[in-house]
């Protein structure tokens, strides 16, 4: 019997790892970007070829609403009515924010008080902003006050209620080792609880920063004399599609700009958490 000898094996080194292929930053641009890219495309060229005549007058092709857009700017239209909205919904974020978050750590670190205020705060946060308009309107009238006090009443619980949230689920492994290491409750509180409940207090300012958009829109639509809602309800009653197509263009990006801003401060605020991996 002959008997197959098998050939030697020849041992090259050690293998290298293989290298993570590069992401093409063109390639992930259109794909976070596609559905956007349809509807734009969907906007301008079904009014064109598939919407009759009549239709077409109340939902013109995107590129005549940008023609719009473009002359409210130049006009300076856009720039007047924008900080009208802006000054008004900074204003109410802002005293919002200054009133929730150290409102929402004082509820959340002494339980006792906690349990006296939930069922109130329950009540409260299930009522709609916009519901209590005619109610603002009646006690602070049509001006700026009864504006900026509705843009408050809606920011304050999102940011509130996060706040709370985000002390409570703090992990208690994390506070029991801080407590070990002999820190008291107020360096405790600096260092461990607020440093962790960053990131679920920045989400609530950002649900605030989206809301204090919306909800001034809705209240620039009655007794406003200025603001992107009062340009928006304008031109429709004048009929003027476009223009008013040109100022919810506006509202989209504007709010955007917002979110994409508070998410760069949430990262800025947040550094020391740890990356994960994609």
């Amino acid at each position: 019997m002959t008997a197959t000898l098998e050939a030697p094996k020849v041992h090259t080194g050690p293998k290298t790892a293989e290298k993570p292929r590069r992401k093409n930053p063109l390639r992930k641009a259109f794909r976070s970007s596609a559905a956007i890219l349809l509807f734009l495309a969907v906007w301008e060229l079904a009014p064109r070829y598939v919407l009759d005549e009549s239709t077409r007058t109340f939902l013109p092709p995107l590129s005549e609403d940008l023609v719009a857009l473009w002359e409210l700017v130049l006009n300076g239209q856009l720039a007047d009515h924008l900080l009208a909205s802006l000054g008004r919904s900074a204003a109410g974020f802002v005293i919002a924010v200054g009133v929730s978050v150290p409102l929402g750590l004082l509820i959340a670190w002494y339980r006792p008080l906690a349990e006296f205020l939930n069922p109130l705060l329950e009540l409260a946060r299930n009522t709609a902003a916009l519901a209590l308009l005619p109610v603002f309107t009646l006690l602070l009238g049509i001006g700026e006050v009864s504006k900026i006090a509705l843009i408050v009443y809606a920011c304050v619980w999102p940011v509130l209620l996060n706040t709370i949230a985000g002390v409570n689920t703090v992990d208690p492994l994390l506070v029991k080792a801080a407590r070990s290491l002999g820190l008291s409750s107020p360096s405790l509180f600096r260092k461990v609880i607020l440093p962790s409940a960053v990131p679920t207090i920045f989400t609530g300012i950002r649900m605030a920063a989206a809301y204090s958009i919306l909800i001034l829109i809705a209240a620039e639509m009655v007794g406003a004399k200025a603001g992107l809602g009062y340009l928006i309800n304008n031109s429709q009653v004048n009929f003027q599609i476009q223009q008013m197509y040109a100022a919810i263009i506006t509202v989209s990006v504007l709010g955007l700009a917002i979110n994409a801003g508070f998410v760069a401060l949430e990262r800025r605020f947040s550094t020391w958490r740890v990356k994960e991996k994609s």
